[in-house]
């Protein structure tokens, strides 16, 4: 049961992430963004990863591959196409397209789901619809789309495809090794990525303001150390159709941050998408166990 709140911390870091990313959108591009967020992952890392060095050159010697393609997706490409759709497109956008990520999981996986699971998926998804609609379908008229969202779009299946392939990652390595390394191989490819793209590292680059700086701490503390940590051990545990389900709690997490730090108002339309939500991770997630 434990890792089910290890879930929902997970999201709810990833939550502040979203919101964070589209605050600071006009003051650092996407790409420079996440090189100082993984930047600062590697080096709290590294006195962890310089005592495990020896598995981690074991790892890299024999499983480079698909620890490759875990940090290039995981780590380089969702942040970095995230952090691209925010420059563009609204919270809004961003939430409504992220509830495609439970559907996206059970299309591309093989795992067997169950028909309560399915329904869970649509009940919570509908929910997610519902809250970001504000209760009214025709919002849903008033949505304009831009090339942001073809990239929050992107990081839908990029997110799907890394919750999948976390399956085949070494068994060898223990959790916190397996963050560590992906980190480090992430850190390398977006700053190979910054080189190749004709930037340098000047003053310019890093004078920031403390405020931007203080983001940086928090996602790279929070939605990086601590959530991918958590959702990792998810998808070990409970596998990626399940852990995959704990995204729809976004929205929700959301509105509750939005209320307590923008003090913005509390209306039926949240409860309702709120408790919809709610019950299909309940049917998702529970429910299977107590009936027969």
């Amino acid at each position: 049961m434990h890792i089910y709140f290890l879930l929902v911390f997970s999201v709810l870091f990833w939550s502040g992430n979203f919101i964070l990313g589209r605050y600071a959108h006009g003051a650092i591009d996407p790409l420079t963004l996440n090189l100082f967020r993984w930047g600062t992952v590697t080096l709290i890392l590294f006195p962890y990863i310089y005592t495990k060095k020896e598995i981690i050159i074991k790892a890299i010697k024999k499983d480079f591959g698909i620890l490759f393609l875990l940090s290039a997706l995981g780590i380089a490409g969702f942040n970095t196409a995230l952090y691209a759709g925010l420059q563009y497109t609204t919270a809004t956008n961003a939430l409504l397209i992220n509830s495609s990520i439970p559907v996206l999981i059970v299309l591309f996986n093989s795992e067997k789901i169950t028909l309560k699971q399915m329904v869970g998926i649509l009940v919570s998804t509908l929910g997610v619809v519902y809250l970001v609609l504000k209760g009214e379908i025709a919002n849903l008229a008033a949505l304009q789309f831009n090339q942001g969202d073809l990239w929050i779009i992107a990081t839908s299946i990029i997110w799907a495809l890394y919750s999948i392939l976390i399956k085949k990652r070494p068994r060898y390595l223990s959790s916190f090794e397996f963050l560590s390394l992906i980190s480090l191989i992430g850190f390398i490819l977006l700053l190979i990525s910054f080189f190749l793209l004709g930037n340098t590292l000047s003053y310019e680059v890093f004078d920031l303001g403390a405020e931007i700086y203080t983001i940086i701490l928090y996602m790279a503390i929070f939605p990086s150390l601590l959530s991918f940590y958590f959702w990792n051990k998810g998808v070990a545990e409970i596998g990626a159709n399940k852990t995959g389900q704990f995204t729809h709690l976004m929205p929700l997490f959301g509105t509750l941050l939005a209320f307590v730090f923008l003090g913005e108002e509390v209306y039926l339309y949240h409860f309702v998408g709120i408790s919809s939500i709610g019950l299909g991770i309940y049917l998702s997630l529970f429910l299977k166990n107590r009936v027969t």
